[in-house]
């Protein structure tokens, strides 16, 4: 076994994703990925508690990172615009445009890994809403600019990965955002 070789986290992650593509989430178990990326299967859990991990590994990561941007966040910018702005720089840092297409067919192959997916959101969601309490921000204002900035982050990066290859992250969080900007402008909510 090659252990010992160097970026034992990367070649499991790489071999687990290989796999899933090919066999499919549910029929590779985490020894096909050790012996894939030629370290052995207890190797393959100091890095990852489970087999789902490889997909959700970053996402305490990627929650760091928004939360911070928004922390530093000058205090007079809108709530919503903090949380987008703090969306919008993440894209460079964080996402492998190959990597994340490969990831989101085999999410949508498998029912159990959309929930999982959802939580994640929803998890993001709560940590942002909670990030803009301690700014000052008031319910519902601080859940409401959450939950729309996680929106703008789902659906932007949903045709991040659909679009053309020419079409960087910022771009479609930018053109999400103008497109909820186009249908919300005048938005009136009739009494019941």
């Amino acid at each position: 076994m090659g252990r010992w070789l160097p970026d034992a986290h990367g070649r499991l992650a790489r071999a687990a994703l290989e796999l899933y593509s090919e066999r499919g989430f549910e029929q590779t178990t985490a020894l096909e990925i050790a012996e894939r990326a030629g370290v052995t299967e207890r190797t393959f859990f100091r890095y990852f508690a489970d087999k789902r991990e490889v997909l959700f590994q970053g996402s305490q990561e990627l929650q760091r990172i928004i939360l911070e941007a928004i922390a530093q966040t000058p205090a007079d910018v809108r709530p919503v615009d903090a949380v987008i702005a703090a969306i919008d720089t993440v894209g460079g840092l964080v996402f492998d445009r190959a990597h994340s297409v490969r990831r989101a067919t085999i999410i949508a192959a498998n029912p159990a890994l959309q929930e999982r997916e959802l939580l994640k959101f929803s998890t993001l969601t709560a940590s942002v809403a909670g990030a803009l309490r301690e700014r000052g921000v008031a319910e519902p204002s601080a859940t409401l600019a959450a939950e729309t900035g996680v929106t703008v982050f789902k659906i932007g990066f949903e045709r991040w990965i659909t679009g053309t290859p020419s079409e960087d992250w910022a771009e479609c969080i930018r053109d999400t955002v103008r497109q909820l900007r186009d249908v919300t402008p005048s938005l009136i909510v009739s009494q019941v």
